[in-house]
């Protein structure tokens, strides 16, 4: 590597080292083997619905900042406050989720072109929509990561694999619930339709 030239004032030792290159120490889809009581072919199981997980939230998150950024309408304040809140305890999630993939000996999504290719969730409009059409698309999506989260918290406990089935149930589920609940009360008819 040739050295960068420096000025004569600055020693070597305290001058960053800007050009740094190596290969990757960890590929994607590998397992470093941690002591953490389980089996390497677990870890590996539930790091892949792990990153899943995180693939599909990270989207949520996003989701929930651009019409957050979009939403208009009557209820502009209230939806404008109600998808901030929404957005930061799913960037909570992304963090928990993420670490608990580390903590497993994987290796996490993380750069947005690798997420927007794994999520499920399908894209929105890039464009502006009317509110009932935000909330009914974050719906959906909750919905999906719901499912997914009870399929994969019953799998995750059939392997022992106790961490990761707490955190599907105690984080990722119990937390888009709430949310979902949050939403669909917004979009109950004001006046109820006569019936005959």
């Amino acid at each position: 590597m040739a050295k960068t030239p420096r000025s004569s004032n600055t020693p070597d030792s305290v001058a960053p080292q800007l050009k740094q290159h190596t290969g990757v120490t960890q590929e994607y889809g590998t397992i470093v083997k941690l002591p953490n009581g389980l089996t390497e072919s677990v870890c590996k199981k539930s790091v892949a619905l792990l990153n899943q997980t995180l693939a599909d939230t990270m989207t949520l998150r996003d989701m929930y900042k651009k019409h957050h950024w979009q939403v208009v309408g009557p209820t502009f304040d209230q939806l404008h406050l109600l998808f901030d809140k929404h957005y930061e305890a799913q960037a909570e999630l992304v963090d928990i989720v993420a670490e608990r993939i580390q903590v497993l000996g994987g290796v996490t999504l993380a750069m947005a072109a690798d997420v927007a290719e794994e999520t499920r969730i399908p894209r929105p409009p890039r464009g502006r929509e009317p509110a009932v059409v935000q909330m009914s698309r974050l719906a959906q999506a909750h919905e999906m990561i719901i499912i997914a989260a009870r399929k994969n918290a019953e799998t995750v406990a059939d392997t022992g694999d106790s961490g990761t089935n707490d955190v599907l149930v105690s984080n990722v589920l119990r937390t888009n619930e709430l949310q979902a609940w949050f939403l669909t009360e917004h979009l109950v008819a004001v006046t109820p339709t006569p019936t005959a």
